[in-house]
C-alpha cells in the first residue's frame, strides 16, 4: 500500500516542499530511503522504528520503499522524522493516508515517540504562508514558526507533543491552531555603553558616522587603547531591527541551530566576535554539509575581528566577496548554497608586532622592515573595501585616574542621531530594492544622484589623485562624505564632509605625498 505526507527542508536559508513517500509492499521485509538522503535521513529507519513501536503501533512484515521528492535534491537533518512516521503507518493500514493530504509535517522523533526540535523551523515556516493545509512543528520550534505573522493569523499552525498524539489529533479530525508563546522583550544593553569610553574622540566619531551609514571600520591602536571596548558598544547606536530585518536574523541563526526558544523579537543586532585562529570555512562558511559562518551569522549586525593581522591570510581574502555583495555562496560538487551577510564590519589590528609603533614611547623595538612585512598581512585588495581607517592612542593615565570624569555622549544620544541619519537614507533608496544605508548603494548610482558642492568635488578629485585611489576608493570616500552629510542634516555633501571622509583613508598612502596647496593637509587636519 501507499502513502504520502508533505514535508519541507531548507537550503540556504530559504525552504522547499519535499513529497514523503512511503510504499510498503508484501514481500521479505526491507527498508529503503532513497531521493539523495544524507546519513542523518538514512538513521532515521531507526528512529522511525523505535518510535512507531514505542507509540503502540505495529510494523508488519513488509518491504518499505521511502522516496523523498524531489529526488535529485539532498536531503540532511532530522526533519523527516515525523512525516516519515505517519506514512509508513499510512501506508500499513493504521492510519487513512486521506488525513495526511492537507498537513506538512516537520520532526524529529525520539525513541519513545517524543517530537523533538529541528533546524530551519522559521524559514520552513515562512515557505508555509500561502500553500495549502496545516504547518506542523515540534512545541520546541512553535515560538520561532509563530514569527510568520501571517501564518498564525490564518490559524494554520498547529504542534503535537508525540507521534501517537498527532495521530489519534488526525483520526478525531481535531487538528487545531496551537496557542504561540509569549515573547519577552529585547534586554536593554545593561552596562555597556557608548558613554563609557574615555577619550578616543576620533575613533567614537568614526563609528557613529560608521553606524550611520554602515561602512567598514578599520582601527589601528597599541594594546589596551580602547579598540575592543569601541567595537563592543558599536551595537548600541545601530538602529534596532526592523521586524522583516528581524525574521531575515533569526533565519540564518536557526538553520545554523543557534537559536534559541527564549529569544525576543525584535531581537538585538548580532554581534560575533571569531577568535583569530577561526577558519576560512568558519569565518565565510562551509563544510562538507554547508553551515552559515561568521558573516552570515553577523548578517545586519557587527562582525568584529580582533588582532586582524592574526588571521590566516586565506580566511581575510576570502571576506572579498562578502564584502562587496552582501552574500555569499558556497558551491560543492553537488550544489551551490547561498548565505546573506550584509554585515558592519569593524577590524581591530596592532601598528606592529610588539604593538608600541607610533605611540611616542621608546619601547617599540621593531625595524621598519619588520613593521611594513607585518602591516602587508592587510593586502590592498581588502584594505580599499574597508571604508574608514581610524588611528587610535593609548589614553593618558592621568584621564582613567579622576575619579569623576565627564562621561561621553550616551548610545541613546548617538543613536537617535544615527537613527536621524539612517531615516534620510531610507527616503533616498526607497525606489532601490533591498539599499538601505549609503554603503550599500552603488557608488556610480551615488556620485549620478545626490548633490556634491562644487568645491567639494573639486578637493575630492584632487586628493584622490594624489592618494591614487581606485575608483572604489573614490566611491567610498564620497559615501562616507554623503553619511557625514546626513548626520549633519545637509542635503548637499559640502566640502567638510568631504574633508572628514579623506581623513578616513588609509594614512599609509598619504604619507608619502606632498600635497601642494594644503588641500590634503586640511583635509587630514
Amino acid at each position: 500500500m501507499h502513502a504520502c505526507v508533505r514535508s519541507a527542508a531548507v537550503s540556504g536559508i530559504e525552504a522547499y516542499e519535499v513529497l514523503v513517500e512511503v510504499d510498503a509492499q508484501m514481500a521479505l521485509p526491507d527498508w529503503t530511503i532513497v531521493g539523495l538522503p544524507a546519513n542523518a535521513v538514512r538513521e532515521s529507519r531507526h528512529r522511525v522504528t523505535a518510535a512507531v513501536l514505542n507509540s503502540g503501533f505495529l510494523l508488519p512484515p513488509r518491504r518499505v520503499t521511502c522516496n523523498l521528492s524531489p529526488a535529485d535534491t539532498r536531503k540532511e537533518g532530522t526533519a523527516f522524522d515525523l512525516p516519515i512516521a505517519l506514512a509508513v503507518l499510512g501506508a500499513t493500514d493504521q492510519l487513512d493516508p486521506r488525513l495526511l493530504t492537507d498537513i506538512v509535517v516537520v520532526g524529529e522523533l525520539g525513541l519513545d515517540g517524543v517530537v523533538r526540535e529541528i533546524r530551519g523551523a522559521l524559514p520552513i515556516a515562512r515557505r508555509a504562508v500561502g500553500q495549502r493545509g496545516w504547518l506542523v512543528v515540534p512545541p520546541a520550534n512553535l515560538s520561532e514558526a509563530g514569527l510568520v505573522a501571517d501564518l498564525t493569523r490564518t490559524g494554520r499552525l498547529a504542534t503535537t507533543t508525540t507521534l501517537a498524539a498527532l495521530v489519534e489529533t488526525l483520526r478525531s479530525g481535531r487538528l487545531q491552531a496551537a496557542d504561540i508563546p509569549a515573547r519577552r522583550p529585547a534586554a536593554p544593553n545593561g552596562d555597556v555603553d557608548f558613554g563609557d569610553v574615555i577619550g578616543q574622540p576620533m575613533a567614537k566619531r568614526a563609528l557613529e558616522v560608521a553606524a550611520a551609514g554602515g561602512h567598514n571600520v578599520h582601527v589601528v591602536g597599541p594594546p589596551g587603547a580602547g579598540k575592543t571596548m569601541l567595537a563592543r558598544r558599536l551595537p548600541t547606536i545601530l538602529p534596532a531591527l526592523t521586524e522583516a530585518e528581524a525574521l531575515d536574523v533569526i533565519a540564518v541563526h536557526s538553520v545554523a541551530g543557534l537559536l534559541r526558544s527564549d529569544t525576543p523579537l525584535p531581537p538585538p543586532r548580532p554581534f560575533r566576535a571569531p577568535h583569530h585562529t577561526v577558519s576560512t570555512a568558519g569565518l565565510v562558511g562551509g563544510g562538507t554539509n554547508p553551515r552559515p559562518g561568521e558573516v552570515s551569522l553577523a548578517h545586519l549586525g557587527v562582525l568584529f575581528l580582533d588582532e586582524l593581522l592574526e588571521f590566516p591570510r586565506s580566511a581575510l581574502e576570502a571576506l572579498r566577496q562578502p564584502i562587496e555583495d552582501g552574500h555569499v555562496t558556497i558551491t560543492r560538487a553537488a550544489r551551490a548554497v547561498s548565505y546573506p551577510a550584509r554585515f558592519t564590519l569593524v577590524a581591530a589590528a596592532n601598528p606592529c608586532p610588539c604593538g608600541r609603533a607610533g605611540d611616542g614611547t621608546p619601547e617599540c623595538r621593531c625595524t621598519a622592515a619588520v613593521i611594513r612585512r607585518y602591516r602587508s598581512r592587510l593586502s590592498g585588495p581588502l584594505a580599499d573595501r574597508i571604508d574608514m581607517h581610524v588611528t587610535v592612542r593609548a589614553v593618558p593615565i592621568d584621564s582613567l585616574a579622576v575619579k569623576h570624569a565627564p562621561r561621553s555622549e550616551s548610545s541613546a544620544v548617538v543613536r537617535a542621531r544615527v537613527e536621524s541619519a539612517r531615516e534620510r537614507q531610507r527616503q533616498r533608496y526607497r525606489a532601490l530594492p533591498r539599499i538601505t544605508c549609503n554603503a550599500q548603494a552603488s557608488g556610480l548610482w551615488l556620485d549620478g544622484c545626490t548633490p556634491v558642492d562644487a568645491d567639494a568635488r573639486a578637493l575630492l578629485t584632487t586628493v584622490a589623485t594624489q592618494l591614487a585611489l581606485s575608483a572604489r576608493g573614490y566611491h567610498r570616500t564620497l559615501k562616507v562624505a554623503r553619511t557625514i552629510a546626513d548626520l549633519d542634516a545637509e542635503h548637499t555633501v559640502t566640502r567638510a564632509a568631504v574633508a572628514e571622509a579623506i581623513r578616513y583613508r588609509p594614512t599609509y598612502a598619504a604619507d608619502a605625498i606632498e600635497t601642494p596647496a594644503g588641500d590634503l593637509a586640511d583635509a587630514r587636519a
